[in-house]
């Protein structure tokens, strides 16, 4: 069978800011305390209702959610908030709802919300269990330290475009590495470094990363999320001519695949390292490592899952 074509309008997606004011909860059961819960952490005082509804009850709110009420409380609830032109939804009820609510993934204050428009939640939720496996916590960290060097940033590069660059460099490079490693307080210092460098005017490109990964016993679905995230995200895949097919396949389509024989590996990786690129590098020699340190290049090890004993 054909899916049916969409004729639906897209949604606007928006974040509310409910600090301090006034949200109205209509409902009772376990949807009702997971919305409550929902909207006291983020900071909103809550008028809630079991079962009943009158009119007066959305005076002065912001926002009216309904959960597991009856009827006719619900549906007197979103007339009103209609008229009202208050945002209402009622759980499960996209016919009685003027917005939905996103299956969300937070790495604080970062947030990732997906929606269907309730036509598949469940079909939300489970992609947002993938997305939670491949935003580790640290992009968390890495948006506190964005927010905590915004003022300086300003200040330092008022140019929105000078600015613009130099944010992507810092966070899509370098800085974003050291955080998703544990080393805030060097990503930190990298931040600041390439916010110098940027209001000097400096074009040099920053050093790049090697990621020396053990892809494991070689199959596509025995990798781990990590070396799955890092063949996504990598500018250049460096490996054997043995590297098997199936694995090159999972990186990124645009990124650059180079061959490499044991002897070759270092000289390449530190070259196009030092030209601040972001390298995979596929089941590297045991002495690999050690040699691009010692050439002052950030290198990460990275496990992959364990062999079968023989």
């Amino acid at each position: 069978m054909t899916p049916p074509e969409d004729t639906s309008r897209p949604a606007l997606p928006l974040f509310l800011d409910l600090e301090g004011r006034l949200a109205f909860l209509l409902g009772d059961g376990e949807a009702a305390k997971r919305r409550l819960a929902t909207l006291r952490a983020c900071g909103a005082a809550v008028r809630h209702e079991a079962a009943r509804f009158v009119p007066n009850m959305l005076d002065g709110c912001c926002i009216a959610i309904g959960a597991e009420a009856p009827d006719a409380a619900l549906v007197a609830m979103t007339d009103e908030a209609r008229r009202r032109g208050i945002p209402y939804n009622v759980v499960d009820r996209p016919a009685l709802s003027g917005f939905s609510t996103p299956a969300v993934v937070s790495r604080a204050p970062l947030q990732i919300a997906i929606s269907s428009g309730g036509a598949a939640p469940v079909l939300s939720r489970l992609l947002r269990a993938r997305i939670e496996s491949l935003v580790p916590p640290a992009f968390g960290r890495l948006a506190r330290l964005a927010g905590a060097m915004q003022p300086e940033t300003r200040a330092r590069l008022p140019d929105v475009l000078r600015r613009r660059r130099m944010l992507e460099a810092a966070l899509g490079g370098r800085v974003a590495e050291l955080m998703l490693e544990g080393q805030d307080e060097a990503a930190e210092a990298a931040y600041r470094a390439a916010l110098l460098a940027a209001e000097a005017g400096a074009e040099r490109p920053e050093r790049g990363i090697v990621y020396l990964v053990d892809r494991g016993p070689g199959a596509p679905d025995l990798v781990t999320l990590r070396t799955l995230r890092l063949l996504g995200e990598a500018d250049v895949i460096v490996h054997g001519a043995d590297e098997p097919a199936a694995i090159l396949e999972l990186a990124r389509r645009d990124a650059s695949r180079l061959v490499v024989t044991p002897g070759e590996a270092v000289a390449r990786l530190a070259a196009l390292a030092a030209g601040g690129a972001k390298l995979v590098r596929l089941s590297p020699g045991p002495d690999e490592g050690a040699a691009l340190r010692a050439g002052g290049h950030l290198c990460v090890d990275v496990p992959g899952v364990p062999r079968a004993a023989d």
